[in-house]
C-alpha cells in the first residue's frame, strides 16, 4: 500500500478480515433501536459521520429506554461542526452521553473552522461537550446503578506512543521506517499536531500519568468500566493485515489497568473490527461502527448500539 492510500488512517486496520461475533445483517434503521424494558449502559464508537452513508446511520439511532446511556468512544467526525451535530442529536436523545476523543477528533485540517492544534483543540471539544452537556474525560467519573451496576464509568484519553512495533523495530524511529517502507502510515502523522508537546508520545506518557492518578484515586470497591478510543492492550491490534499500523493503536504502558484497577469491562474502538474478546477474564468490546465501504457489504449488526452491561458470557 502507498503512503497515498494509506492517508485514508484507518485502511488496512479494518481490512484485517476478522468477523464479529454479533450477527450481521442489511442495513434497515428501524433495527437500530435496543428496546428495552429497562434502561441499558450502551456503547458505541467511530461514527465517522463525516461520511455522507453514516449520517442517516447516526440519525437512526435511538434509545430504547429513557435511562439510556451512550458511551461514544471516539472517532465522530474531523470536523467541530461535524462533531457538535452528532453529539448534540445524541444528547437529545440518551439520558446520559460520555464521550471520549479519537485521533480523529484531535486532527487540524483545512476543513475546520477552528484551527486550534493539539492540547488547546482537545480542551476546545471539551467545552463544546460541556456546553451540550456531554461528558468527558475531564468531568467527575459518573456512576451507573441501572441493570449490571453500581459500576463507574471511566472516560480515558491515553493516545498512544509508538510501543505497538512491528516485529524488528526496537525503537519508535525503526518502527516508523518500517511502516515508511511499507507503505502503511498513519493520517495522524500529518494532522495529529500534539502542541505544546514535542511528539504525540510524549503527549500520550502525560495523559497516562494523569490517568492513573484519576483511577487510583476511584473508589476500589465500586468496579469500573474503563473507556478509551485506542485499545488498552495489544492483542486487539495481533489480527491486523497489516501489522505496521498497531504502532498508532495505544500504548504499553496500559497493558495492566484492566488488572490493576477493579475493572468490569473495557470499552473501546479504532480498530473498525466489532467484536467482543477477553482478556485476564475481563471482557473487552470493540464497538466501532466504521467506513461505509466497511459495514456496507456485511450489514449492519443485529444491535449497532452495543449493551456494556450485564456483562455477556462468552460461548
Amino acid at each position: 500500500m502507498s503512503v497515498a492510500a494509506a492517508l485514508d488512517v484507518d485502511s488496512g486496520v479494518s481490512e484485517a478480515g476478522v468477523t464479529a461475533k454479533a450477527p450481521f445483517a442489511p442495513i434497515s434503521l428501524g433495527r437500530l433501536v435496543c428496546v428495552s424494558a429497562t434502561p441499558q449502559l450502551l456503547a458505541i464508537s467511530d461514527l465517522h459521520v463525516g461520511h455522507a452513508e453514516n449520517r442517516p446511520i447516526v440519525e437512526g439511532l435511538q434509545p430504547g429506554h429513557p435511562g439510556d446511556w451512550l458511551i461514544v468512544a471516539g472517532d465522530v467526525a474531523e470536523t467541530t461542526p461535524d462533531i457538535q451535530w452528532a453529539l448534540s442529536l445524541l444528547k437529545s436523545r440518551f439520558d446520559t452521553v460520555i464521550w471520549v476523543p479519537g485521533n480523529h477528533e484531535l486532527w487540524t485540517t483545512t476543513k475546520d473552522p477552528v484551527q486550534l492544534r493539539g492540547v488547546r483543540r482537545y480542551k476546545h471539544l471539551v467545552e463544546m461537550c460541556r456546553r451540550l452537556g456531554v461528558l468527558t474525560p475531564e468531568d467527575e467519573f459518573p456512576v451507573w446503578t441501572g441493570d449490571g451496576g453500581p459500576v463507574r464509568i471511566a472516560p480515558l484519553f491515553a493516545l498512544y506512543d509508538y510501543t505497538f512495533r512491528p516485529e524488528g523495530a526496537t525503537n519508535k524511529e525503526e518502527s516508523l521506517a518500517i511502516a515508511h517502507e511499507a507503505g502503511i502510515v498513519c493520517t495522524d502523522e500529518y494532522f495529529l499536531i500534539p502542541d505544546p508537546y514535542p511528539s504525540i508520545d510524549a503527549w500520550c506518557h502525560a495523559r497516562v500519568a494523569e490517568t492513573e492518578r484519576r483511577l487510583a484515586a476511584c473508589d476500589p470497591d465500586v468496579p469500573l468500566v474503563l473507556v478509551n478510543h485506542w485499545p488498552l492492550v495489544r492483542q486487539p491490534t495481533r489480527v491486523l493485515r497489516y501489522p505496521e499500523f498497531a504502532q498508532w493503536c495505544g500504548t504499553e504502558l496500559s497493558a495492566d489497568w484492566h488488572t490493576r484497577f477493579n475493572t468490569a469491562a473495557v470499552v473501546y474502538g479504532h480498530l473498525h473490527i466489532p467484536r467482543h474478546t477477553e482478556y485476564d477474564g475481563v471482557p473487552f468490546e470493540e464497538v466501532s461502527l466504521g467506513y461505509p465501504r466497511e459495514w456496507k457489504p456485511r450489514g449492519l449488526p443485529a444491535k449497532l448500539l452495543k449493551p456494556v452491561l450485564p456483562v455477556r458470557v462468552a460461548p
